[in-house]
């Protein structure tokens, strides 16, 4: 999590390094080096805490608390499978038979991508988790 955050992070670590050290260069890049080091080296403590939220979620008495992931990752698929697939195929049995053409297919925002990567990637981290912390209670 924090490795895909770096790119982020990166650019507003260097700003602000360089706004309280302007004139000494090295200590600059020395303090942006570390703070670079930090945020890497506390990547695991990060994301084992995020797989305890997921685990936690899906072990939770309450059915939304524990299903909202997946369901938010079915409706994600259901719009991608319309999209891609089911859509495309409509509008050309339309056009073959009519000879008319009806858009179906909808732009998708970026941050529909962006989440389902990371809903993806917390399950499988949270799925990891829950194998792991299996294996360990045996």
């Amino acid at each position: 999590m924090i490795a895909a955050l770096l790119p982020v992070l990166g650019p507003i670590v260097k700003d602000v390094v360089g706004r309280v050290l302007p004139a000494d260069k090295n200590a600059a890049q020395k303090l942006e080096s570390e703070l670079n080091m930090a945020m890497m080296s506390n990547s695991a403590a990060i994301e084992q805490a995020a797989a305890s939220v997921v685990i936690a979620e899906a072990k939770s008495e309450h059915k939304i608390t524990a299903t909202w992931r997946p369901i938010l990752m079915l409706v994600i698929t259901a719009i991608v499978g319309w999209n891609y697939l089911f859509a495309p195929l409509i509008e050309l049995i339309v056009q073959l038979t009519t000879n008319n053409q009806i858009p179906l297919t909808i732009e998708l925002p970026e941050e529909l991508w962006t989440l389902l990567t990371v809903g993806v990637g917390g399950y499988i981290v949270g799925r990891s988790g829950e194998k792991v912390a299996g294996k360990l209670k045996k």
